[in-house]
């Protein structure tokens, strides 16, 4: 039934979490702002690890993070990512191809280190991310391999990628092969930081028809239109015409078209771990739907019960088979 050979081509930063529990007290003598992403240079990723308290080392990555949950549903991914041919970069490599995974990009031999992210994650769930980008900062428009990208369903973009040059040469690349092989091109708008320091190049790629599927939490689409109000900024978004998928952490998500606007609840949760990776794992939960042409409202079921899921242990990747939640809760996975 379907043609392509990979549901979902992820395209972002190959970054390995350092993953610690801490308290407010930390962030504050660190100067760090809470549930933000900022960026670091390796010092002060050093630094960090050398304070913060023992840790988890797990492969992550939004858009990595992304593939991998769609993998855990039983469908067909790919990646590409940078890394170097170091400790981390070895790690990251096996982790996704061990998930079946297709990650084609060569490793860097010299320059920065693997990327980490340095992840302190608070007594309430929240994670406050401090990310080196090292290695990831070098993905070039040539690291597109067009076969993969021709292959793809659907090509799903991050938009931390927006910050090296070169990476987002690389992007608007992508997006363009895709678009002539027949494909779809998503993005997830990871940041509200993010969306404030490229608010008007974020929709300049959905007005010029660059992107189709917006994700987005309620924080980065009110920046992405400059409201306090969220009612606004859904309205402002309706109007662009691109599909758009708005979560709303324990309000469920929003799935917005330009002819109505569906509100589909989160599923429930025992106790929040930690909310790392819970975007992300919205994201494969969706795509995974929307390769199999199921109704938005199936998608967004999907997304809220991988994110459930993710948000229950450390870590932005499941533990368990998504794909048998899915079964067990009624959901559709082939």
């Amino acid at each position: 039934m379907f043609h392509h050979r990979y549901d979902v081509l992820g395209i972002g930063n190959a970054i390995v979490d350092i993953i610690a529990h801490t308290d407010e007290a930390f962030l504050v003598s660190q100067s760090v702002h809470k549930g933000a992403m900022i960026l670091i240079d390796e010092a002060r990723a050093q630094a960090l690890y050398e304070a913060m308290g023992p840790a988890v080392v797990i492969s992550g990555g939004c858009a990595a993070n992304t593939v991998a949950g769609l993998a855990s549903f039983g469908g067909h991914g790919a990646f590409i990512g940078k890394v170097k041919t170091d400790e981390l970069g070895g790690r990251f490599t096996h982790d996704i191809r061990a998930l079946g995974i297709h990650f084609p990009t060569a490793p860097a031999a010299n320059g920065p280190a693997t990327a980490r992210s340095m992840i302190l994650v608070t007594p309430d769930g929240e994670r406050t991310m401090n990310t080196y980008l090292g290695a990831c900062q070098n993905l070039t428009p040539a690291d597109i391999d067009r076969d993969t990208v021709e292959a793809s369903g659907i090509v799903y973009l991050e938009g931390y990628l927006w910050d090296p040059p070169a990476a987002k040469e690389a992007f608007v690349k992508a997006a363009d092969i895709a678009h002539g092989a027949g494909g779809r091109v998503a993005i997830t708008l990871s940041d509200s930081f993010c969306v404030d320091r490229y608010r008007d190049e974020f929709l300049a790629l959905v007005r010029d028809g660059k992107v189709d599927i917006v994700f987005a939490n309620e924080h980065e689409l009110k920046s992405l239109y400059q409201t306090a109000d969220f009612d606004t900024a859904v309205a402002a978004f309706r109007r662009e015409g691109a599909l758009g998928v708005v979560t709303r952490s324990e309000k469920g998500c929003l799935v917005v078209e330009r002819e109505e606007t569906a509100s589909v609840p989160a599923f429930p949760i025992d106790r929040l771990v930690d909310t790392t990776g819970a975007g992300d794992l919205f994201a494969a939960g969706f795509l995974f739907g929307l390769a199999r042409h199921y109704d938005h409202r199936t998608c967004a079921r999907l997304g809220a019960l991988a994110a459930a899921e993710v948000i229950q242990h450390l870590g932005a990747r499941p533990q368990r088979s998504l794909r048998d939640m899915a079964i067990d809760n009624g959901l559709p996975v082939e």
